[in-house]
């Protein structure tokens, strides 16, 4: 079978640069690779890409191939590339995910984001109703103001590492069956910066950061609850190689108030009521959020009676308006009576029998209803 063209198998020109050759290469061999590519060709295809590779990656062979084509070459192309002479690692990460086979300095110094912060703030009720400003303490990394983030001593430099030559990697060639490859590691001397700290800053230690706690006022807005986070943008951990700070979580916590409930963003509030004033009905006075609110009780006013004030609730938190604040009447019956209300009472049993009759909905429906299941 008649070989075809070094050129043609890589898709490049014969004035091809070695880096054009080099990525042409590394794409072919991530498309046509057997263990990626399950067509029944892949594998010749693979073993044509690297054996072009083998001779237009060596200046002499590529020489001789381009004078007197395959004959020139015949006795050198039926190896593998010499991956010494290049960065194969790339090939390998994106194919199989090696961690360690290349690029590690690339990944080791890339922008990092920096780590979240979270905190729990307490709210009076109120607070979380209307809204306030609270001051927070944030704890948190922020640049050494000794060594400016230098991470050396004032007065002294950061030397380059000389197990890496500053590179911040290491490289160690392996057999493979694939051949000869270059495996690259984080320098373990210098973990990958390139720089030794011969005199690490005393105030920070060698770190280039030292822990502070700063002050923030911060808005909260109304209509928080329970559980509701406020994100500050940027107020996290510094980023790693001048990457984004991370950001930093209020998680809000409500105390309870003595009085209101609250269900999502409505309030639940219970009054008693005497029996005079659910048999006869009554003007009522009612605590609300904002001060007092007058009620009309009906005359007859049943225990479970749920009057509704509208408008007088929680404020929505990603919407205009407010809830409701549901107040529930109980009828207080009295434990001790005088010698003139006990009288009193007695003559109004006698006018109203004795008969009991059973309800088909009681009190506790009733709650249900207000307060949905």
């Amino acid at each position: 079978m008649t070989k075809r063209d070094y050129y043609e198998v890589l898709g490049v020109s014969r004035g091809a640069s070695s880096d054009e050759i080099k990525s042409a290469f590394r794409n072919l061999a991530r498309q046509y690779h057997p263990d990626i590519n399950k067509e029944h060709d892949a594998e010749e295809k693979f073993k044509e890409i690297n054996e072009a590779y083998v001779i237009l990656s060596d200046p002499d062979k590529r020489a001789a191939y381009d004078r007197f084509g395959h004959e020139g070459v015949a006795n050198g192309a039926g190896g593998m590339p010499d991956f010494s002479t290049m960065d194969f690692a790339d090939i390998f990460e994106g194919l199989f995910g090696f961690g360690g086979m290349g690029g590690s300095r690339r990944q080791q110094n890339a922008p990092r984001r920096g780590a979240d912060l979270a905190q729990t703030i307490e709210l009076g009720f109120e607070e979380a109703v209307f809204g306030v400003e609270k001051e927070v303490q944030i704890t948190r990394d922020e640049t050494c103001t000794t060594c400016h983030g230098s991470k050396a001593e004032p007065g002294t430099s950061p030397q380059r590492c000389n197990n890496c030559q500053g590179r911040g990697e290491v490289r160690q060639v392996r057999q493979t069956f694939l051949g000869s490859m270059v495996q690259v590691t984080t320098c373990p001397n210098c973990n990958g910066s390139g720089q030794i700290i011969a005199s690490p800053c005393h105030t920070c230690r060698g770190r280039g950061l030292e822990r502070r706690t700063i002050s923030k006022m911060v808005p909260i807005p109304a209509g928080v609850d329970n559980g509701t986070q406020i994100r500050l943008a940027g107020e996290g951990q510094p980023g790693i190689n001048n990457g984004p700070n991370g950001n930093f979580f209020l998680e809000i916590k409500v105390k309870p108030h003595k009085y209101f409930r609250r269900k999502d963003d409505d309030i639940f509030l219970d009054v008693k009521l005497n029996v005079a004033q659910a048999a006869l009905g009554a003007d009522i006075l009612v605590p609300t959020l904002e001060g007092k609110e007058k009620i009309k009780v009906p005359a007859g006013t049943q225990p479970g009676k749920v009057f509704t004030l509208k408008s007088q609730g929680v404020p929505h938190l990603r919407s205009s308006g407010r809830g409701d604040q549901h107040v529930m009447v109980n009828v207080e019956v009295p434990t001790r009576l005088s010698a003139e209300q006990r009288k009193l009472m007695e003559q109004l049993a006698a006018t109203m029998g004795s008969e009991v009759k059973p309800e088909e909905k009681g009190f506790f429906d009733h709650l249900k209803e207000v307060f949905g299941g």
